[in-house]
């Protein structure tokens, strides 16, 4: 017992001794910042201060993947205009913060990005999405949340016809087709049009569109397609041809475009060349040369526009990433400002007061045009058109 006693004595010391040592050399647990909620360390501590109130918007669109270009600049646009509001003290004196989220380009993901955005981030307001399946995707979403979402870039008919809270900053691809078949008869004078298209959606929706208003006020002579890609149309152009046309227009992009007006000079086929946005990269005169002087398109945005605010956003845009805006970047500009004024306007809340405020907006002077919207949602404004001169482009309206 004596030893069982001895042993049990000596056992609790060592315990002790072991627990006071431990005691001693315990350091205080630290954890790094917790930025989302207020947290920053400081002097190798964490404390915690109290979050200065702000207005959150979000964007919804493609920044890794294979169309990843159209969403980083939409980003990038959406980013100036948060600057700006910034640098006037934000919206009743908050900061507006921006929260980006990447789709990939993908519907699941673009689903998840709009539940995030509304149910965990809190967002007042979404710009986006970039191309037309992510706003399809997005907008019930943020509608039955009622958050108002504004597309800047999506151009697919029904795009206003989602929600109430879904709004729409770009003229769709008839708009832009009708508007060019008007100017092209009533301004520049046509009468006697053909068409080549190439063979997906923005080719045919453009087709379309400029057939129907073409006939309506003029005569369409003959019809074309090509696909993307191709390098010979001297078949389809010797149709043509052969139907005596005073104008040419070209559904399609700059690459095609510029090859498509230099065998039409080739074959002695002498007509106005006509496009859409797809026309606007400086490749197009770089591949077509003297064979794209004079040629007339639609644009959403001007770059070298002589206007006050064109400039300064593109100077800003200039100074903060050190590369030229596209016509990407300009449109979300312009849908974020209209979206962060409808804020300001709407006392630095969201949801039907902001949905309100949106609807309010009346020739919002936009450096892609003054804009308004229709009781729906889409956008009210006039396509910029632009004219190839001297190898460079002008602007005509």
């Amino acid at each position: 017992m004596r030893k069982q006693s001895k042993f049990l004595i000596l056992f609790l010391a060592v315990v002790l001794v072991v627990g006071l040592l431990s005691g001693c050399g315990k350091k205080e647990e630290t954890k790094g910042p917790d930025i989302s909620r207020g947290e920053e360390e400081t002097g190798g501590k964490t404390t915690k201060e109290e979050v200065k109130e702000e207005i959150k918007i979000g964007t919804i669109g493609p920044l890794t993947g294979d169309v990843a270009s159209y969403g980083i600049s939409t980003k990038k646009g959406v980013e100036v205009a948060v600057d700006e509001f910034n640098q006037k003290g934000g919206i009743n004196g908050k900061p507006v913060r921006l929260i980006s989220e990447d789709t990939r380009g993908e519907q699941t993901e673009t689903a998840n990005a709009a539940s995030k955005l509304v149910e965990r981030d809190k967002v007042t307001a979404i710009v986006g999405g970039v191309i037309s399946s992510e706003t399809m995707t997005a907008g019930p979403i943020t509608n039955d949340a009622k958050v108002v979402m504004i597309s800047s870039s999506s151009t697919a008919v029904g795009v206003p016809e989602i929600g109430d809270y879904v709004f729409r900053n770009c003229l769709s691809d008839e708009v832009q087709a009708v508007q060019l078949a008007e100017f092209a008869v009533e301004e520049l004078g046509l009468k006697k049009f053909a068409v080549m298209f190439t063979n997906n959606d923005y080719g045919l929706s453009l087709k379309d569109a400029f057939e129907k208003r073409a006939k309506e006020l003029a005569e369409v002579t003959g019809i074309e397609t090509y696909n993307d890609g191709e390098k010979d149309f001297r078949t389809q152009l010797t149709k043509l041809k052969g139907k005596n046309p005073d104008a040419l227009y070209i559904a399609g992009y700059y690459t095609e475009a510029a090859k498509i007006a230099q065998q039409a000079k080739e074959q002695g086929l002498d007509v106005a060349i006509l496009g859409a946005d797809g026309f606007y990269s400086p490749i197009l005169v770089e591949l077509g040369g003297d064979a794209v002087e004079g040629s007339v398109f639609t644009a959403g945005f001007f770059t070298d526009d002589p206007a006050e605010n064109a400039q300064k956003f593109v100077k800003a845009f200039k100074s903060k990433f050190n590369e030229e805006p596209d016509m990407f970047a300009a449109q979300a500009y312009d849908a974020a400002m209209i979206l962060l004024t409808a804020i300001e306007n709407a006392g630095g809340v969201g949801g039907e007061a902001h949905q309100k405020e949106m609807l309010k907006i009346k020739d919002y002077p936009g450096i892609t045009g003054s804009t308004s919207f229709t009781p729906i949602g889409d956008v009210v404004k006039d396509i910029i058109i632009l004219k190839v001169e001297n190898g460079k482009f002008t602007k005509l309206r």
